[in-house]
């Protein structure tokens, strides 16, 4: 069974493991399959539209299987690898392991954001931008810029106390649960998160910075545990419902799995705590 620890609990060999799989997926061409995908939905989910990957009560499912997907790539490379997450209420500062030069690497340079250490760093010429919004071909980040801050624990306690899954209209717009975490309302976590790294994570090609998928399980832990506070409140809607994806609808771009599917992440990993 894979375990997703913390990433400030990993090993110097977990961490190695971890990015030299990264590094093989970015080097093999699949890597950039998966920043496609994300484009692909950001660009197409509206609030008065289809929307399955943002914006919808499919926002947690359809990244659970997301994840998934990616983590399954990196175990095809190196089975030992699980993908970690970044409780960023926690590891709130630049001075994180998180940022060291041997995992992420840290903030760009002011005068364009590029990454300049790491194993992500253009220098490195192992990780060029090829799938982007603009014509930059190196990691971009501006940690924090602009005196942002990351979400707090009590930021975190606050969402997770919301009884109720998600509201309608189903959008940007709702109440409950999912649209907090996401971010569109009230504190701001989700969304918060990819503003204060900044760069790519602030775009539709977030995954082009690795960091995106240890904040998006860390979001998929916030689920479980909201899960775990609240198990008579399951995921809604239930059915009979336009332009989302209810609970028992198979989802794009897979069509074989359904938000049901997907309600018990223990069918497929646990987490360290």
């Amino acid at each position: 069974m894979t375990v997703r620890k913390n990433q400030a609990a990993l090993t110097a060999d977990e961490k190695r493991r971890f990015v030299a799989a990264v590094l093989e997926l970015k080097r093999s061409g699949r890597y950039d399959e998966f920043v496609t995908t994300h484009n692909a939905f950001i660009v197409a989910d509206t609030d008065n539209g289809e929307r399955t990957g943002h914006r919808s009560p499919s926002f947690l499912p359809w990244h659970r299987r997301f994840l998934l997907d990616f983590e399954r790539a990196l175990q095809q490379v190196d089975a030992s690898v699980a993908l970690p997450y970044w409780d960023w209420s926690t590891d709130r500062t630049l001075r994180s392991s998180l940022w060291a030069p041997d995992f992420m690497g840290g903030t760009g340079r002011s005068l364009d954001g590029r990454v300049m250490d790491g194993p992500f760093a253009a220098a490195t010429g192992n990780w060029p931008i090829g799938v982007r919004v603009d014509g930059r071909t190196f990691l971009r980040r501006s940690l924090g810029a602009g005196g942002r801050q990351l979400p707090t624990p009590a930021d975190v306690e606050s969402v997770l106390a919301m009884p109720t899954y998600d509201t309608a209209p189903w959008n940007s717009g709702s109440d409950g649960f999912r649209n907090h975490l996401e971010g569109w309302r009230g504190v701001n976590l989700h969304n918060r998160v990819h503003v204060w790294v900044g760069g790519q994570m602030a775009t539709g090609v977030s995954p082009n910075d690795p960091v995106f998928w240890l904040h998006h399980a860390y979001i998929d832990r916030l689920w479980a545990d909201w899960q775990r506070r609240h198990p008579a409140s399951g995921y809604l809607p239930a059915a009979g419902t336009p332009d989302v994806v209810d609970l028992h609808e198979t989802m794009k771009p897979w069509n074989d799995v359904t938000p049901a599917d997907l309600l018990d992440h223990t069918a497929y990993y646990t987490f360290d705590a």
